[in-house]
């Protein structure tokens, strides 16, 4: 497709051991490029096509999801409005239930990918950054749970399918990072929740994906309070999607109409702005990653790598 020309930008939606070789091979032709996460296999591949992608001068975008749902905005804009203040301690956390079956799948194949923490981790380490900072090192522990066979019955390199992550931010701030696969979730399908502590106050967001009454909700409590307040998410940060429903039927209708992911992408190329979350966000996300699968061989802190 590369060799025959004809394109302006390319969309990696590939397993993770393809993003490398395919985002270097459309930077090669000089495409813009939206890739999935996580952006690479670890850390040196990440910063390799992020520096690429700036000498080539295109745009570049991660498909870090979450950042771009209504919710989302609304908690990084009190965050922005100073509802924390400075940052003590967060968690962060991931569930679902998608890997309890025993069947071969490449996330979980170590030669493919890097588990659950590449999977719904990056989301988490993304989100944990976007609204806390930089992490600067890391103490993890992984684990497989679920026994699978590799393809065609051969043996499998596991990946992990749950992953505990305790995380030390630049700022000071301490935080934990969960993500799981194996969680039984029942009719939530998934589900998220970020609670985040500061000097100014707490902030509290639950984001089931299913079930009755899901909605996702952000609870908030001052210093000079005594008790949780909701905070509604503003109408206009939900344009025209109808969001009486579960996020399972209104996330689809919210990025197919709103100018957020594939459209955002595509407006910043034809509108010459920045897009954002751009390789650069892959990159640091990604170096996380490596320095979790590092602590978790050698059982210590990891510092994070620049």
């Amino acid at each position: 497709m590369l060799e025959k020309g004809g394109l302006q930008a390319l969309v990696v939606a590939t397993p993770d051991d393809l993003h490398y070789p395919i985002v270097m091979d459309a930077l090669d032709a000089g495409l813009h490029v939206l890739c999935e996460k996580p952006l690479a296999l670890n850390a040196d591949q990440a910063k390799a096509m992020w520096t690429k992608a700036e000498a080539a001068g295109v745009k570049h975008m991660v498909f870090h999801t979450f950042r771009w749902l209504a919710h989302a905005q609304h908690l990084r804009h009190l965050l922005d409005e100073g509802y924390l203040g400075r940052p003590y301690h967060c968690e962060f956390r991931f569930l679902a239930g998608f890997g309890r079956g025993a069947a071969y799948t490449w996330r979980f194949d170590g030669q493919r990918a890097n588990g659950i923490l590449g999977d719904l981790g990056s989301h988490m380490i993304d989100l944990a950054r976007w609204y806390v900072g930089e992490i600067a090192s890391v103490s993890a522990h992984l684990h497989t749970y679920v026994a699978r066979p590799g393809v065609d019955g051969q043996p499998l390199e596991a990946a992990n399918d749950a992953a505990l992550l305790a995380v030390e931010f630049a700022n000071g701030a301490q935080g934990v990072i969960q993500v799981s696969a194996v969680a039984h979730m029942a009719e939530r399908m998934l589900k998220q929740s970020i609670t985040l502590h500061g000097e100014a106050g707490t902030l509290e967001l639950d984001f089931p994906f299913d079930g009755p009454g899901a909605a996702a909700v952000i609870q908030g409590v001052r210093h000079d309070e005594t008790h949780f307040q909701p905070l509604p998410i503003p109408e206009t940060l939900w344009g025209n999607v109808d969001h009486n429903r579960s996020p399972i039927a209104y996330v689809a209708d919210y990025f197919a109409s709103q100018p957020v992911g594939v459209h955002q992408f595509i407006d910043a190329i034809l509108k010459d702005r920045p897009a954002s979350p751009n390789f650069y966000d892959g990159f640091r996300t990604q170096a996380v990653i490596d320095a979790a699968l590092e602590s978790h061989r050698r059982g210590c802190w990891i510092k994070v790598s620049s």
